[in-house]
């Protein structure tokens, strides 16, 4: 019997079908489709595994009811030949043929719907012919073969075992070959190895002293810088009190109801008065930089009326520029609103212009302002540029250390600290925005600041409204001994929570909480025993309340901080510059872990 003889007409695909009554169908089978891997250019590794698992699936299946096998040529992702055993009743495949044909073919898979199969796939050589002609190809090549005899079959098999044996040898030969040559290269490894660890050995050596050294100066470089922040915080501390007591009683000399002065007398005052100004400036300045080092300048996020503020740099700065430079400043009655600390801005602005009215001696120092979209959160780009006297290339980068100054004729009668740039880099970094500068010698300097114009969009409004706090809670609960502050955060916290409970005397926090049951706790660090330190530690050791997420509130430089007995709170915060959002954001994570484990409002 033939599978070609026995290939329907319906699918142009298919190569054989014919029924397995026996070995003797079993063998033809076998043989045909050796026969058909030959003629689709498989390689004859190939051709004997499959053959060999056809043998050996067809022969675990035989005497199954209505058992037959097929052959056609599939094309799913790639071309393959498909040999599938059917039949009607329950017999069940053995579980380790089905495993060992998975491991020497491409595909191997059972199926009980529609009907009991097992499908066996191999992939075949791509040729540009198309499938159907391949297919009728093999079909007639199979139409030529005889019947089947046993004992031809078994030479055959007997052959390809005898193939795959030699094979095998060949693979361990090569093997055994490869494996010599690796045991010769690692010898050679070995004693390399051995070198390079005794050179490693001694520098290494050398690696741990020199670590050392360097260790010992980071940390006297650390002790240096922290000293020199301590001491720009204590000198401007010390001196704003006597310059605010200068520029004080300047104005008292000059008030209207003050004793007459001459008009040298006036002017020689409100010389005192402006000098005084300037030197109140420069120390806010240092103070700015000295709290930016040690991260206690926090920027206060407000509304800013940028036409104030620009209305208020064009009167403080126009009496700094030279004759024939004028000061272009927008009247910016049409300028957009925008969110940040307007205090901030104005002193980078402020710090900016400054800078190009000292090196522009004709011509104009310009601002412009420009609002655009970035990652769906509104920016504002301030640019200041001037026609002075520029910076030369190689100095551009270096203009941004603090206290370095280009040098050159163009510094006689500029004085200045070279504080100015870096002050206002540091804070425009801290409203999360960058300056950039951009300049040519000779012709002129843009300084371009681009910052945050508000929180991220919210909806499709087209305008620019206050994020809502991320996570709304029933119950909240504040201990706090100051008034003063409970009053300034009761309205943030009505934002934030639907009934916040006050607790003002710390030796009954533990009850409140305890029967108030809130979803989280704010503590005040500094207050009479028990202080925040040990109500943290009692919520800790509390069964019931151990869960209860709880923000830690101080006014304290955080340096000051016994950190090691704050690691219950979910956060330790500034009293300053607190928000809803800002308490929401650290709240949120874990109280939606504890929503979804049940443990929240709705889960209590």
């Amino acid at each position: 019997m033939t599978g070609a003889a026995n290939a329907p007409g319906g699918d142009p695909c298919r190569v054989l079908s014919l029924a397995v009554a026996g070995e003797r169908e079993l063998l033809a089978l076998r043989r045909d489709i050796q026969v058909a891997c030959r003629a689709l250019g498989m390689s004859e590794s190939e051709t004997v595994r499959l053959a060999t698992v056809v043998g050996e699936v067809g022969r675990n299946l035989l005497g199954a009811g209505g058992l037959s096998g097929s052959v056609a040529l599939t094309d799913d992702d790639r071309p393959g030949v498909a040999v599938v055993f059917g039949w009607s009743d329950a017999v069940r495949p053995a579980a380790w043929v089905l495993e060992a044909a998975g491991r020497l073919l491409h595909s191997c898979r059972y199926e009980e719907a529609p009907f009991p199969r097992v499908i066996l796939g191999q992939l075949v050589p791509v040729t540009a012919q198309p499938l159907t002609q391949r297919a009728a190809d093999v079909r007639e090549e199979l139409r030529g073969l005889g019947g089947v005899s046993m004992g031809e079959e078994l030479r055959s098999q007997n052959h390809d075992l005898l193939a795959a044996l030699q094979q095998a040898r060949a693979h361990q030969e090569e093997l055994q070959r490869l494996n010599q040559e690796l045991e010769e290269t690692n010898q050679g490894v070995m004693a390399l190895y051995a070198e390079l660890s005794s050179e490693l050995e001694t520098t290494n050596s050398g690696v741990v002293a020199l670590y050392a050294e360097l260790e010992e100066k980071t940390r006297e470089l650390s002790l240096l810088n922290e000293a020199k922040t301590r001491f720009w915080a204590n000198v401007s501390h010390e001196l704003r009190s006597p310059v605010n007591g200068v520029i004080g009683l300047t104005r008292l000399l000059l008030t209207p109801g003050g004793d007459p002065l001459t008009e040298e007398q006036r002017q020689q005052v409100q010389m005192i008065s402006s000098s005084g100004s300037t030197m109140l400036a420069l120390v806010e300045e240092l103070l700015d930089v000295a709290k930016a080092e040690s991260g206690r300048l926090e920027p206060e996020l407000v509304p800013v009326d940028l036409r104030m503020l620009f209305h208020q740099l064009r009167g403080t700065l126009r009496a700094t520029a030279r004759p024939g430079v004028a000061l272009v400043i927008p009247d910016a009655g049409d300028q957009p609103a925008m969110i940040s600390d307007e205090v901030m801005l104005t002193r980078i602005l402020r710090n900016v212009l400054s800078n190009s009215l000292k090196f522009t001696d004709s011509g104009e120092v310009r601002l412009t302002v420009e609002r655009f979209e970035r990652a769906g959160r509104a920016w504002c780009a301030f640019g200041v540029s001037d026609t002075g006297i520029g910076i030369p290339k190689e100095e551009q980068a270096r203009v941004f250390e603090e206290f370095y100054q280009v040098r050159g004729p163009h510094q006689r009668a500029r004085s200045g600290t070279g504080l100015g740039l870096p002050y206002a880099r540091r804070l425009v970094e801290l409203l999360g925005g960058r300056l950039t500068l951009d300049s040519t010698a000779d012709e002129g300097t843009r300084v371009v600041v681009e910052v945050p114009a508000g929180p991220h969009r919210a909806g499709g409004t087209g305008e620019d409204v206050p994020a809502a706090p991320a996570v709304q809670l029933e119950r909240l609960v504040v201990v706090d001994d100051d008034p003063d502050f409970l009053a300034t955060i009761r309205p943030v916290l009505a934002q934030l929570a639907e009934d916040v409970t006050e607790v003002g005397d710390s030796s009954q926090a533990m009850s409140v909480i305890r029967r108030r049951r809130p979803d989280a706790v704010l503590i005040d660090l500094s207050m009479p025993p028990p202080d925040g330190y040990q109500l943290l530690a009692h919520l800790a050791d509390d069964r019931e309340l151990t869960d209860v997420p709880v923000i830690v509130l101080t006014a304290n430089d955080r340096s000051t901080l016994d950190n090691s007995r704050l690691i219950h709170a979910q956060a330790v915060l500034g009293k300053t510059h607190l928000t809803a959002i800002r308490l929401a954001n650290v709240l949120s994570p874990v109280l939606a872990e504890r929503r979804a484990g049940g443990q929240g409002p709705e889960g209590r």
